[in-house]
């Protein structure tokens, strides 16, 4: 509809507010707007009396065909929450790098292997082709790999390194910051993983 020019982005709904806000502008009865948004907002559509009321009060009809096609909408509030969080993700990201990846790769453990990611972005680079050649054959495990291979391969494009896993500095199973590097834990050992997480449970 927008491409199309029917509607603009600011017109169009957007979240499932939308709906019962801009029913009530156009004069219909609260709970009626409310009771339209609660069916769209769950693919319900409209009933061919929701529809004939919205009419009713000259709703345009490329809005009552875009309530027909929805199948979910999110509340507002959780769509700006989304996106508040990720940009306090991205102001860590450019101004706390070492914590954001320290943290992100403690969350991402199971998926971050040592012998493949700490020893140098061509290495990385070389493992990430490998997975590319296997296209859509790539196991749900295999693409996580790939995601965290694409953040290590980030990190290293931006200058930061990892130190070597040390028995007695490395923690078990977090990332940690040290002289201006990221120390990987014990669990990042293949095959240690599973005792280093009982452990630490």
């Amino acid at each position: 509809m927008i491409k199309e020019g029917t509607a603009t982005l600011s017109d169009a709904i957007c979240t499932r507010d939308d709906i019962m806000t801009y029913l009530i502008k156009m004069n219909l009865p609260p709970q009626d707007s409310f009771k339209i948004m609660e069916s769209v907002r769950k693919g319900k559509g409209l009933t061919e009396e929701q529809e004939n009321l919205m009419r009713e009060y000259n709703v345009p009809e490329w809005y009552i065909e875009s309530c027909k096609k929805i199948k979910y909408m999110f509340p507002k509030a959780h769509a700006v929450a989304y996106v508040t969080m990720a940009f306090r993700i991205a102001w860590f990201k450019v101004y706390y790098p070492l914590a954001y990846y320290a943290t992100y790769f403690s969350i991402r453990a199971d998926d971050f292997d040592s012998e493949i990611m700490i020893y140098g972005k061509e290495k990385v680079k070389q493992k990430m082709k490998e997975l590319e050649a296997l296209g859509n054959s790539m196991s749900v495990k295999e693409k996580g790999v790939y995601t965290i291979l694409e953040i290590v391969l980030e990190m290293y494009e931006r200058g930061f390194k990892f130190l070597p896993i040390d028995l007695y500095k490395s923690h078990s199973t977090k990332f940690l910051i040290e002289d201006e590097a990221i120390r990987p834990p014990l669990s990042s050992i293949p095959g240690l993983r599973r005792s280093c997480s009982r452990s630490n449970s």
